[in-house]
């Protein structure tokens, strides 16, 4: 059984609060992450799933994905939705010396800023890192900082990656933990396509009926 809350406790808010964890707000608002693509058929299936609901969200790609899968990249880009770095190779930042990782990092981003401007979108100015897995070192996180970007964390864990988790499970994960305001993890990975493919309709569906909205980090004015 995982030793990671679904739900970000708030004693951990409290303890890195150069971190965003979730958007303070009155709104019915929803922040939906995916990370580890862009991967072909799964990101575009998502791409898909999200227009249906008119939702934004934000993506957190791994460079190298990026490199590998341009067109799908470019698509994100297209539908309107954030882009935010995941580093290169979906770097360990604890088992990672902090020169490698900020090098992977920047690596990931010149990928990026590139495919953005083939695109000519402004997103090239909005500089959202997630650490993969949640770990980075407060070393990395201050020179992240320093250089402009900002740590995006989550409120929300929907563990759409855990093969010991199901469908049903998922869902459950999200329904009981979301607010106004949070920000909740998916994947849009081969690992995590079953749990996530399965779960994503019923969320925009489930919060769409209460009346919440779904947006991207970058417009709300944390950057």
């Amino acid at each position: 059984m995982s030793l990671i809350p679904t739900k970000t406790p708030s004693v951990v808010k409290k303890m890195f609060p150069k971190y965003v964890w979730s958007i303070s707000t009155t709104e019915a608002v929803i922040y939906l992450t995916f990370d580890d693509g862009p991967t072909p058929e799964i990101t575009e299936w998502t791409l898909q799933q999200l227009k249906k609901f008119h939702a934004k969200a934000t993506f957190f790609c791994i460079g190298n994905n990026v490199e590998k899968y341009p067109v799908v990249f470019q698509k994100i880009i297209n539908h309107g939705h954030a882009i935010g770095n995941h580093t290169h190779n979906h770097l360990k930042g604890w088992k990672t010396q902090t020169n490698d990782y900020l090098e992977n990092a920047s690596k990931a981003q010149q990928v990026i800023n590139y495919q953005l401007s083939i695109a000519n979108s402004q997103a090239s100015s909005v500089n959202l890192f997630r650490p993969p897995y949640g770990r980075i070192k407060p070393k990395q996180a201050k020179q992240l900082q320093a250089l402009g970007y900002q740590i995006i964390m989550w409120d929300v864990l929907s563990f759409d990656w855990d093969k010991d988790v199901t469908s049903e499970k998922c869902l459950e994960n999200v329904i009981k933990n979301t607010e106004k305001g949070s920000i909740i993890v998916f994947h849009d990975s081969l690992k995590a396509s079953k749990n996530m493919m399965n779960t994503l309709p019923k969320v925009l569906d489930y919060y769409s009926k209460l009346g919440f909205t779904f947006k991207s980090l970058d417009f709300t004015g944390i950057v």
